[in-house]
């Protein structure tokens, strides 16, 4: 996510900060990099212009040539600008007060637009709402079924409606099953093309006048960049959208379209989609994304995030296991499935501050094949050897390595960091613990 442009910002900034001073022709020159890493990012031009000049601007009204810092002042309204322009605060759903909340979806074929109904579906369902996803998407073959199979697997029920129905009848009939059933949010997976089109428009406008839906949300491809924002501008003019759900985000390197799109069509971004799985739809935080640009980390989405996905009784116990010095192979299996619970360990160690420089600068590389060996090496110990590794002596770590597929210097390299962690997790939980936001994070207890 956003690796291209975080790697070129980051050079940027090295730059600078290694300046004592600033006069006005370092900041042009730092400024022009700058424009072109966001130019080759695919960030819009009347964004980068506005961008540059509000920097510009409040470089000049700091008076930045007489900071003691001048580099941090810089990298501080970029970082301001960043969140400006992706639109300063985090954009929630218009819930209705009263009957049920009708979202509608929209978007082209291949934005991820079906497989973003159910994870909004799967998001509203963990924050004590009752939905109802509606398939009307009648034209694109398989559709129905793809919403029906996702459905059942967030065990969240699907309006169908008959063969012959229009898009226009299965949205009444559902809205009238929605009452019945007392759900509160109706979700519409609406028909999309393979390119904007007058039918597609006039289905979708009709569908619009009859429901009044609380919120139309554009699903736009993120690694489509321009393209991505042309097509939220041209939905926008037509329907008068109420946000966007940015889908592909974990695979956009540049980072154009989150860049740009609100800018443009001065509609929010509400949601990103960070993953193939149904739970990787995350409400937008610019603050929070501005950060991650900047390699800064993102704190507060790492805690969300380990409250979410973390058993927290496993977390108490395995802290007082710490602090009597019973820590085992077992609880560091343990920790290991709490963690990957997370999500991806590239998403979820670029959120830790300072790391994507540390990645970058001392070329570290994120292998998720580590994980397993891992397992696989601990799953191959009995019980007993898991709970005392001291005993583990050459016959029995070539059995391990023979049952893990691996080979006995990783075992021993396993062991090593066991013991490592083992020495240094008591006294790291205790001195920061109560300073450190991470020490709420059972791993790194």
């Amino acid at each position: 996510m956003f690796e291209s442009l975080q790697e070129k910002l980051n050079n940027i900034f090295k730059k600078l900060r290694s300046r004592g001073k600033l006069n006005e022709s370092d900041l042009n020159e730092s400024l022009r990099e700058v424009r072109l890493a966001l130019l080759e990012a695919d960030v819009n031009l009347k964004v980068v212009k506005e961008f540059i000049g509000k920097i510009k601007e409040k470089a000049l009204g700091e008076k930045l040539w007489e900071s003691l810092t001048p580099g941090q002042l810089v990298i501080k309204f970029v970082k301001d600008e960043l969140i400006e322009i992706m639109g300063s605060h985090n954009s929630k759903l218009n819930l209705a007060p009263q009957g049920p909340t009708i979202i509608m979806l929209i978007g082209l074929h291949g934005s991820g637009k079906t497989t973003t109904c159910a994870k909004l579906a799967g998001l509203l369902k963990n924050k004590a709402h009752n939905p109802l996803l509606v398939a009307c998407d009648i034209y694109r073959p398989a559709a129905v079924l793809q919403i029906k199979t996702l459905g059942e697997k967030l065990d969240i029920p699907v309006y169908i409606g008959a063969p012959k129905d229009s898009p226009l009848e299965i949205c009444k009939k559902a809205l009238e099953q929605a009452k019945k059933q007392a759900k509160d949010v109706i979700i519409i997976d609406t028909a999309g093309r393979l390119h904007i089109d007058e039918s597609l428009m006039q289905e979708l406008i009709e569908l619009k006048n009859c429901l009044h839906p609380n919120e139309i949300l554009l699903t736009a491809d993120a690694m489509t960049g321009q393209e991505a924002v042309n097509i939220a501008e041209n939905f926008n003019k037509n329907l008068e959208i109420d946000g966007i759900i940015l889908t592909k985000l974990d695979g956009d390197a540049r980072g154009g379209a989150a860049l740009s799109i609100k800018f443009v069509t001065g509609k929010p971004i509400k949601f990103v989609g960070v993953g193939e799985k149904l739970d990787t739809l995350e409400p937008f935080y610019p603050d929070r994304m501005a950060s991650r640009i900047l390699g800064m980390g993102d704190i507060l989405g790492l805690i969300e995030k380990a409250e979410i996905s973390l058993d927290l009784e496993k977390a108490k116990n395995l802290e007082k296991r710490i602090k009597t010095q019973e820590f085992t192979l077992v609880d560091f299996l343990e920790q290991i499935q709490q963690i990957k619970k997370m999500g991806p360990l590239d998403q979820i160690l670029a959120m830790i501050p300072g790391f994507s420089q540390a990645k970058q600068f001392n070329n570290l590389q994120i292998d998720e094949k580590e994980f397993k060996h891992l397992e696989a090496i601990i799953y191959s110990m009995t019980p007993y050897e898991r709970n005392n590794p001291h005993i583990l002596n050459a016959g029995r770590k070539r059995r391990i390595s023979q049952g893990s597929g691996t080979d006995v210097a990783l075992v021993n390299r396993l062991l090593k960091q066991f013991e490592m962690l083992k020495k240094t997790m008591k006294q790291f939980g205790e001195i920061g613990k109560k300073s450190n936001p991470l020490m709420k994070i059972p791993f790194f207890q």
